[in-house]
């Protein structure tokens, strides 16, 4: 029976992950901000649920966290950093205190729970850690730059962190979802800059929240998430990157194929680049 801590469990793809864990047979941590938000699940599950109020961006919190999952369950086997949300803005129109506090979320609380979790798994040898992106790692929109540079950072970090960890016994995994039928363009999940700047509206300015209404009709489901999450997880072999939708996959691959193409119409141009050969 394996222990899960798993982020931002309040909706979404935590919950369906915590919901799958669950289910298996697993123990898990279900965490979020408030505590309460998440007594739902854990009310289904009493021997194998404990809830804990985490802040991300919050280092005594991450610590107590972790120590309180320790204490409960015993030691933690699988770490999923699924907390985050995301910023509307044009570059020029962003707020440093916001955006501190975006990577602080998407980026160097994950980076914290990560480095307060692996005492306990290179103890014992074992574990994993999965951390949650985004398709827009692969391929920024207009207006997204900074969310998805706060994941492409994660994505980059996860990579050298699978390779530093996989001699001693530790998993990990980017897992990287499309568009899911969640709560990510409602209220608090999704925040925009205050420092609008005109010339920004015909293109920024689509994509700024109230701009656009959420119809919750995204292809994917939360549940299934998680449910595939797990089956990987439990299984032999675990990707890189774990995509995660039928529109995903397809968006992540155009991306590549542009990069491949672009990199070969200059190849010849970078190779000037080299000392001639003797």
């Amino acid at each position: 029976m394996k222990t899960w801590l798993i982020t931002g469990c309040s909706s979404g793809i935590g919950a369906g992950i915590a919901k799958a864990v669950l289910k298996s047979g697993d123990q898990a941590v279900v965490t979020a901000r408030n505590k309460d938000k998440v007594q739902g699940i854990v009310e289904q599950y009493p021997d194998r649920a404990h809830a804990v109020s985490l802040d991300v961006t919050d280092s005594s919190s991450i610590r107590n966290a972790v120590k309180e999952a320790e204490e409960r369950f015993g030691c933690i086997d699988v770490l999923v950093n699924n907390a985050g949300y995301g910023y509307r803005s044009a570059v020029e129109e962003g707020e440093i205190e916001a955006v501190n506090t975006l990577f602080q979320t998407n980026l160097f609380g994950p980076v914290e729970l990560i480095k307060a979790v692996l005492p306990g798994m290179r103890a014992k040898k074992s574990g994993a850690i999965l951390n949650v992106t985004s398709i827009a790692a692969a391929r920024s929109a207009v207006g997204s730059a900074y969310y998805a540079s706060s994941k492409a950072a994660l994505e980059l970090l996860t990579n050298g962190l699978m390779k530093e960890l996989e001699p001693l016994g530790i998993k990990v995994m980017v897992v990287q979802p499309g568009a899911f039928r969640t709560r990510f363009y409602d209220g608090e999940s999704l925040q925009g800059t205050k420092a609008v700047i005109g010339d920004y509206e015909a293109t920024v300015g689509k994509s700024r929240p109230g701009n656009f209404a959420n119809a919750h009709q995204q292809a994917g489901d939360p549940d299934k998430a998680g449910e595939v999450i797990v089956k990987v997880v439990n299984g032999d072999k675990y990707p890189a990157i774990l995509t995660l939708g039928k529109a995903a996959v397809s968006a992540v691959r155009s991306a590549l194929e542009e990069k491949i193409a672009e990199l070969d119409q200059w190849a010849e141009l970078s190779a000037q680049t080299d000392y001639d050969e003797s």
